[in-house]
């Protein structure tokens, strides 16, 4: 069970929280909760942060985005849900996927789609042309590439 812990602890704790990391204001808030503090302590620790350059909203964003993008290839529209979830503004939203490149992009969505429609081993040409669609609609790429590039795919198929 977690001991309440003074203000000041938490602060400290919160710093290590935020530098390992960086962290958006809701993961902040429920650490913070967690670690039993009241409302008004919670609003002078988050703006320490914030003052302390510790708590950036628009560098987790950026940060986000890129590493949603490069490690686990994740489109505009599924990174662009997964900030709004983490309550972040669509102006942070809009800085952070101006850090993925038009290259960058179109260069992981070929790879991505290249590889998934190898890796569907369906001999039916509509449930591979289905699972293939799904898969990389669900990765969050906007649904007019997938289906131009399946077109393309099925040609070549």
């Amino acid at each position: 069970m977690n001991s309440i812990c003074t203000p000041k602890e938490a602060l400290l704790k919160l710093e290590h929280y935020c530098a390992y990391q960086e962290r958006c204001h809701a993961e902040v808030v429920s650490k913070l909760y967690s670690l039993k503090m009241t409302a008004d302590e919670i609003d002078m620790i988050v703006v320490q942060l914030i003052e302390t350059n510790f708590l950036n909203e628009t560098r987790f964003a950026c940060s986000f985005a890129r590493g949603k993008h490069r490690i686990k290839h994740w489109g505009r529209i599924r990174i662009t849900n997964e900030l709004k979830a983490k309550q972040i503004s669509s102006t942070n939203i809009t800085l952070a996927l101006k850090e993925i490149t038009a290259e960058e992009y179109e260069t992981t969505f070929d790879q991505l789609s290249e590889r998934c429609w190898n890796g569907i081993t369906e001999k039916n040409t509509l449930k591979k042309r289905k699972k293939f669609c799904d898969y990389m609609l669900r990765r969050g790429y906007e649904s007019f590439l997938v289906y131009d590039k399946v077109t393309l795919l099925e040609k070549e198929f």
